[in-house]
């Protein structure tokens, strides 16, 4: 594919996310909700969807816009915890026993998987499942997945090309940290 078909699909699978808008704002409203009443927010995914999973805690226990007080986040990418429990238990554990060991109920886990196929982020929604954590899926694909079937709450992005995927997950996250900062602080 050129260039100008790279800017064409990426343009594509961002309106595209107008027809998502509800979805996008109802995880704003749960992720507004949860932070307010105390709650941590958690996120995990493999690959590009670590490196957003890491982006997106960051902006929350730092800031997105203005500065305010830092707010609960964790990112099960960014410790040594992963690669120790992918030694003991198998890559399939690494994000479940990290939800098991800090979310409770009142928390929430965003999980990312372009394909909705990636074993770990499966378990980590279903021991947050367990532990009644609202579960949001971040994905994509034209149908049903296993992570869209699983989520409390699942935003499909309709694309199979996983950087445009990936690129509309970014944003979507920095539209909710947006709203967060909004509705938390009035930004």
């Amino acid at each position: 594919m050129n260039l100008r078909g790279s800017i064409k699909d990426a343009l594509t699978a961002f309106v595209a996310l107008q027809h998502l808008s509800d979805k996008i704002e109802e995880g704003a409203a749960h992720l507004s909700a949860r932070l307010r009443n105390g709650g941590t927010v958690a996120f995990c995914g493999n690959g590009g969807s670590a490196a957003i999973a890491q982006h997106l805690a960051a902006e929350l226990v730092g800031r997105y816009r203005v500065n305010r007080k830092p707010l609960p986040a964790l990112c099960f990418n960014a410790s040594a915890s992963l690669t120790a429990i992918a030694n003991d238990y198998g890559f399939e554990q690494v994000f479940a026993r990290q939800v098991e060991a800090y979310l409770q109920v009142g928390d929430i886990l965003v999980a990312m998987s372009t394909s909705g196929k990636s074993p770990n982020v499966l378990r980590a929604v279903e021991a947050a499942s367990k532990r009644d954590v609202l579960t949001i899926g971040l994905t994509g694909g034209w149908g049903s997945n296993w992570l869209a079937d699983k989520a409390d709450l699942s935003i499909c992005v309709p694309s199979i090309d996983t950087a445009r995927v990936q690129e509309c997950h970014l944003f979507i996250g920095h539209l909710w940290c947006e709203e967060i900062e909004r509705r938390m602080i009035g930004a």
